[in-house]
C-alpha cells in the first residue's frame, strides 16, 4: 500500500477548506431538532456562514421566502437583441420550404 506524504495531504486539506469558507445555510428559530426547510415556511431564519472550522451567525430574515432570496439570488437574465442574426433563405425549393404564391404562378 502507498502512503500519501503528510505534505499533499495537508495542501488538498486546506483546498478543500478554503472552497468550502463563504458557504451560507438558513437555519429556523423553532424549538425541536433542526427539520426540512419546509417544515414551518413562516419562521424566522437565522444565516450563518462557514469560516472553516465552525458556522457563524451573519443575519437574520423573517421566513423561507427571505431566506431563499438571501441563499439563492437570481441570476442575471441576458438580453435578447431585437432582431437575432439567421441565416438568409437562399433561392429555390429547399426541401422543406413551401413555395410562395409568386412561384406557384411561374410553374
Amino acid at each position: 500500500m502507498n502512503e500519501e506524504p503528510l505534505e499533499e495531504w495537508a495542501r488538498r486539506r486546506e483546498e478543500r477548506r478554503a472552497l468550502s469558507k463563504g458557504k451560507l445555510r438558513a437555519v429556523p428559530l423553532t424549538g425541536g431538532p433542526n427539520r426540512g426547510a419546509h417544515v414551518e415556511p413562516d419562521a424566522p431564519r437565522v444565516i450563518q456562514e462557514w469560516d472553516g472550522t465552525q458556522w457563524v451567525t451573519v443575519g437574520l430574515v423573517d421566513d423561507l421566502a427571505a431566506a431563499k432570496a438571501l441563499l439563492h439570488p437570481p441570476q442575471p437574465v441576458e438580453e435578447k437583441p431585437a432582431e437575432w442574426d439567421r441565416p438568409a433563405l437562399g433561392k429555390g425549393r429547399g426541401r422543406h420550404r413551401k413555395p410562395s404564391p409568386a412561384e406557384e404562378r411561374d410553374a
